[in-house]
This record gives C-alpha cells, structure tokens and sequence, in this order.
C-alpha cells in the first residue's frame, strides 16, 4: 500500500513538472500549446504578404495625382452687376430733407460693378473642351481659363444643363492634357478618392479620402441625383474639379459640400461619371440636353401612406398631382395613382421614377404600370420634350 501511494506521488509530481515546463514555454513562444478559448479564429497578415503580396500597402498616390493634375484647371469669371436702387431715393420725403445729395447721377452704389467667382474645370478631349459646374460659370460674360502650366485662354459657354449642375466649355488650344475617364459602375465605397481642384483661389491642391457613399439623392442640391459621396477635402473653389481614384482616373466632378461653415466637414458630392459623359455628349452634340417628360408630380411613399392606400410595400412613387392637358393627364393617369414601372423597369422611389422618364425618347411611347385603389393596370402615354424647371421633386 505504501508503494502504491509512493508510486502515485510520483507520477502527480512528473505532471506537474511537465506541465509546469509546457507553461515556461508557452511564455517563451506564446501560440505554441493550443488553448480553448471563445471559438474565434484570427487570420492575420503573413510576412509574405505584408512584404510583396496582395496586402501591401500603397504608401503613396503621387503617381495618381502626376497623371491627373495637367488635365485640371482654374477657371476665372465675371460678370457686370448694377446695384438695386435704394427706394428711399424716390421717396418725396426722403428728397424734400436731403435734397439731391443722393442723386442716381452721384451714387456710385448704382453704378454697373464687376463680380468675379472662381472655379475649377477638368479637360475632356485634346482640343479643348472642358467640364466644369453650371454654377461656376452660370450668367458670366467673361471665362478665362488658366492651365497648370499657367498659359491663360479666354472660355466661351458650349451648353451648360442647370438639372446636373454640368457645363461645356471650349477653349481654343491643340493638344491639351486629356484626363483619362474610369469604367462606369465600378466605382466602390472604400475606394480612394483624390479631388484636385483650386480651394480658395490658393492654387492646384490634391486632398485625399475615400467614397463614403454611392447614389446619394434626396439632398434637395439638383433636380437628378445621384452623387459620390467622399470625405476627400472639398472647399469652395473647388466646383468643377476632378474626383479621381487610386489611379488617377476620373470617376466624377465634385459639386457641392455639406457645411454649416462655408469648409470642409468631411461630406463632399460629386456627380458620378456616369451622367457627366451622358450629359457632356448630348451637349457637344446638339448644344443641350433633351429629357423626358409626362407631366406629374411626385412623392414618396412612407410606410404610413403606404398603409393607408392598402399598398404591401413602399416601392413605387405616389402621384401626387398631373398637368392638365399633358402627357400623363392624356393618358388617364389620376392623382392617387401609384406607378409601379416603366417600359418593365420597376420604380423604387420618386428619384427612379424621374430618372427612367428624363431617359425616355421624346416623341416616343411608354409604358406604364400603375396600381389605383389596389388593382393593377397599364397605360400607354406619349413621352414629351421636358421643359427646364426650377429644382423641385418633379419630373
């Protein structure tokens, strides 16, 4: 019996020094002993890839930036503004106590004056044309462009279209640096983005960030949206430049920022290059932009209207009001009605429905399925020439 417990002495002090020597080198070489623990597994970078494979990282975007920056401008404009008159000179008074010393003739606050804004642009083709904002040029009756390498070139307005916040310009110049336009719909959210543009008047100034967000509408800036949305620094001046990717393609021409300010806080747009080739075409083409066009206003559907028109999802857009004697009045469309789809493309939301019908041929017929006190039908309308509105949720 002694020998026995003898024995198991023994054995319990022989794994105790065992385990006590796995332990020491654990501590040593943490990894080696496999402990249980919550169940997660960690995958983690390999030396090789850390220093030659997929995961490497990109130190730099000057590479980026040199292929881009040549093709973006800085585009100068002015224009002559007359001062509103004080209605107090007319006042019999206001003249009857101060005389003539204010008079039209001697006030220089009615006198024309010049106002200058800048901008910033993007060269699209070799002989000259330029891409900036409506904004940047709208109502000036002088543009100057001045390109990198500082040589200045008197602008004249080829076609600008207010809805997209785009504007051609030409310049009179051979073999300008064109900037290289990215593949449609490939653009990410993560993806890097650079906006080179003239922030301030400063000068060229590359920022960085990423895409934040695709398809951003709804913000009430144009009547089409559908932007990029980057934390790349945007400031005014910066209107009309460039968004390029990681490899210095266009993917997009900023716009607008969100800024309570006037700076950057990080929320930037631009419009995506997608509808700025698609706009920038139909300029250069025909001078502007031909849409489609049905004569209705529309509204979104919540889940509490949605609710009460019996409707079992919020897709479609509500018809809130028709245009007497237009398209969709002709066609017996009613307010009331809820639109479903156009020629079999299914409608989402308000900012769908208008983007299908500004894309339809003017002249030609559409097809339009509706749903009017829950029971589904179909109408045929004949697509007109879209008038240019003022920015609101119509189509």
């Amino acid at each position: 019996m002694q020998k026995t417990w003898l024995l198991f002495a023994q054995i319990v002090a022989a794994v105790v020094l065992v385990l006590a020597a796995l332990l020491a080198l654990d501590r040593l070489f943490p990894g080696l002993l496999p402990v249980a623990g919550n169940g997660i597994t960690i995958h983690e970078v390999s030396n090789g890839e850390m220093h030659g494979g997929a995961e490497r990282t990109i130190f730099s975007y000057a590479d980026a930036a040199a292929k881009s920056r040549p093709s973006v401008v800085n585009i100068f404009t002015s224009k002559e503004v007359r001062a509103q008159r004080n209605p107090l000179l007319d006042d019999p008074v206001f003249r009857r106590f101060f005389g003539d010393r204010f008079n039209t003739d001697n006030n220089a606050n009615d006198r024309p004056q010049r106002v200058s804004n800048l901008g910033s642009g993007v060269i699209v083709s070799a002989d000259g044309y330029i891409l900036t904002n409506h904004h940047v040029v709208e109502a000036a009756d002088e543009i100057q462009v001045a390109l990198p390498d500082g040589k200045t070139l008197p602008a004249k307005v080829v076609g600008t279209d207010p809805e997209t916040d785009v504007a051609v310009l030409k310049v009179v110049h051979a073999r300008l640096p064109a900037i290289t336009f990215a593949k449609q719909d490939t653009l990410r959210v993560g993806d890097v983005a650079l906006a080179i543009g003239n922030p301030f008047g400063v000068g060229q100034t590359v920022t960085m960030g990423i895409v934040s967000a695709l398809g951003r509408s709804h913000l009430g800036i144009n009547t089409f949206e559908n932007y990029i949305q980057t934390d790349a620094a945007i400031n005014p001046g910066n209107s009309g430049g460039a968004l390029v990717d990681g490899s210095g393609n266009l993917v997009g021409v900023n716009t607008a920022i969100f800024s309570r300010s006037g700076g950057n806080l990080g929320i930037g747009f631009a419009i995506p290059v997608s509808i700025v080739r698609q706009v920038m075409e139909q300029i250069i083409a025909h001078g502007a932009v031909t849409r489609g066009w049905l004569g209705i206003e529309v509204q979104e559907i919540s889940p509490e209207i949605a609710e009460s028109f019996g409707l079992k999802t919020t897709d479609g857009a509500l018809i809130a009001g028709v245009l007497r004697g237009g398209p969709a009045d002709r066609a017996g469309i009613r307010p009331g009605d809820v639109l479903m789809a156009v020629n079999g493309k299914p409608v989402t939301d308000s900012v769908s429905l208008l983007n299908l019908i500004a894309a339809l041929p003017p002249g030609k017929i559409a097809q339009l399925r509706l749903t009017r006190e829950q029971t589904e039908m179909q109408k045929l309308a004949k697509v007109e020439k879209r008038p240019v509105m003022a920015k609101a949720a119509r189509e």
